[in-house]
C-alpha cells in the first residue's frame, strides 16, 4: 500500500484497485464461477435447507461444501458461501500477493480470511444500504500512532466490466468515521451522498465494513457476478450467514489442497479438530 492509497483509504473508507487480477486470473475465476453457478441452478431446489444467521434459510450442498441463500430471477440475488470447497480454482485468491499487500497494511497483526462469497445479482436487484455511522466491535475502523487497526474488511473482485447500469457497488465516502447515524434510506438510489463505483474486469474494490455501502440496481439484462473475500484479525471466526462466529467451514479435501501459507489465513483450530486430521468429514457446526 503506497502513500496515496493510505490517504484515500483513510479519507474515503475504500480503494478501487485497477487490475488487481491478471487477465489469466480473471479467466480462471470466471470459468470457476460459471461452473459453480450452473451447479447451483441445477441442484438448489433439491438440497436440504439449513437455517443460518438471523434465521436466514438457505440450502447446503454437502458434496460441493457450499451454503447458498437467496433465489434466482428478476430482482433477486444468490450468495454462494465457502466457494473454496467447490472448486480448487478459487484457491488462487488465498495468499494472493497484491491483495495481501493491501490487507496487511490495514488489519493489524496476523490476518485471517473470515468471509468468502460468490454473489450473483440478477437484473432488477439492488443491495440495501447498510453500515456507516458510529460503529465499534467487529466492524470497527481505527487509526492510531501505530497505523490502521481495522476489524472486518472486504475485497470485491470484478470478473466483468460493471458500468453505471450494471448494478455498481455503492458507497457513501467518509461514513466509516461519521459521528452520526446515517438517515434511513435502504435503497442506495435514495442514499444521501451515495456514489457508484464502476469497475473493469480484473479490478478490485477494498473497503472497511464500517463504511456505508450497498449496490445500485442492476438495470442491465445480465446477472452481475463478483467474488467477495473478507479479512480481519486472526481471532475472528467466520462472518458468513451459514457459519456466523463459528469455525470456518472447510472440507478436509479443501484443507489438504491448500499450501501452508493458505491454511494460515484461517482461524486457529483446536488441535483435536484440525481439518488435516479429520477423517472424511467437514468440521463445522453447520455440517451437523
Amino acid at each position: 500500500m503506497d502513500d496515496l492509497q493510505r490517504y484515500l483509504f483513510d479519507r474515503q473508507g475504500f480503494l478501487r484497485i485497477p487490475g488487481i487480477l491478471s487477465p489469466d486470473e480473471v479467466a480462471t475465476l470466471a470459468a470457476a464461477v460459471d461452473r459453480l453457478h450452473d451447479r447451483v441452478e441445477r441442484g438448489f431446489d433439491s438440497w436440504p435447507e439449513r437455517r443460518g444467521w438471523r434465521k436466514c434459510v438457505g440450502r447446503f450442498d454437502a458434496e460441493s461444501g457450499v451454503y447458498v441463500y437467496g433465489k434466482t430471477g428478476y430482482g433477486n440475488t444468490w450468495v454462494i458461501e465457502d466457494m473454496w470447497n467447490a472448486d480448487p480454482a478459487f484457491l488462487l485468491l488465498l495468499g494472493h500477493a497484491p491483495t495481501l499487500d493491501i490487507v496487511s497494511a490495514t488489519v493489524r497483526g496476523r490476518v485471517n480470511v473470515n468471509n468468502s462469497e460468490v454473489r450473483v445479482r440478477f437484473p432488477g436487484n439492488s443491495t440495501g444500504a447498510h453500515m456507516g455511522g458510529p460503529i465499534d466491535g467487529k466492524y470497527a475502523y481505527r487509526y492510531d500512532h501505530r497505523g490502521f487497526d481495522c476489524m472486518m474488511t472486504r475485497m470485491i473482485y470484478f470478473l466483468h466490466d460493471v458500468g453505471p447500469d450494471d448494478g455498481p457497488f455503492s458507497v457513501v465516502p467518509g461514513t466509516h468515521k461519521s459521528a452520526f447515524p446515517p438517515p434511513s434510506s435502504p435503497r442506495p438510489e435514495d442514499e444521501p451522498g451515495a456514489v457508484a463505483v464502476t469497475a473493469r474486469a480484473g479490478d478490485g474494490v477494498y473497503f472497511t465494513e464500517a463504511l456505508r455501502h450497498g449496490g445500485f440496481e442492476n438495470r442491465s439484462a445480465r446477472p452481475r457476478r463478483t467474488i467477495h473475500v473478507g479479512y480481519g484479525p486472526a481471532w475472528m471466526r467466520a462472518q458468513l450467514v451459514g457459519t456466523m462466529d463459528e469455525p470456518q467451514f472447510i472440507l478436509p479435501r479443501t484443507w489438504d489442497s491448500m499450501r501452508p501459507d493458505q491454511q494460515a489465513l484461517f482461524s486457529p483450530w483446536p488441535e483435536e479438530l484440525r481439518p488435516a486430521k479429520a477423517s472424511g468429514r467437514a468440521l463445522s457446526l453447520m455440517a451437523g
